[in-house]
This record gives C-alpha cells, sequence and structure tokens, in this order.
C-alpha cells in the first residue's frame, strides 16, 4: 500500500526531493508538498484505492506523510 501512495505522491505531490527517497514517516509537507498539492494527492489517492475520504479526514495531518495517509486508506478500507 505505502508504495501505491509513494506513487501517487511522486505524480502529484510535486516535491523538491524524489519521492522514492522519503522515508514513510517523513514530512510530506516539510519535503516541498503544498496545500494545493496535498489535494491533488488526495484525489489521486481515492481513485488509487477506490475510496472517497470523509471530509473528517480532510487534515493536514491525514497527509502529513506516507505512513499517515496509508493508515487512512487502511481505515476507509477496513470500513467497507
Amino acid at each position: 500500500m505505502v508504495e501505491t501512495i509513494r506513487d501517487v505522491v511522486a505524480q502529484h505531490a510535486h516535491l523538491s526531493s524524489d519521492a522514492a527517497s522519503l522515508s514513510a514517516s517523513e514530512s510530506l509537507y516539510t519535503a516541498g508538498m503544498t496545500s494545493h498539492a496535498s489535494v491533488n494527492v488526495m484525489l489521486g489517492v481515492e481513485d488509487a484505492f477506490d475510496i472517497e475520504f470523509p471530509e473528517e479526514m480532510l487534515t493536514k495531518e491525514t497527509f502529513e506523510s506516507l505512513d499517515s495517509i496509508a493508515q487512512a486508506v487502511a481505515t476507509l478500507q477496513d470500513e467497507q
């Protein structure tokens, strides 16, 4: 799951460094992701996993790292 998310981040986050070099817990915002890019990442993750993030999960913390995104995806998949 984290590798799929990493691919989405690589395509949509417009990071200043290569997404492949990020640790799963590293802050995507510190790596250069803007709030605008985080919306594109969210849409990409929704498409990749056929999920929809509820409004209460649309926070900076949800999209802080590859791990935090993976945890949110796992939660949503468990609810399906």
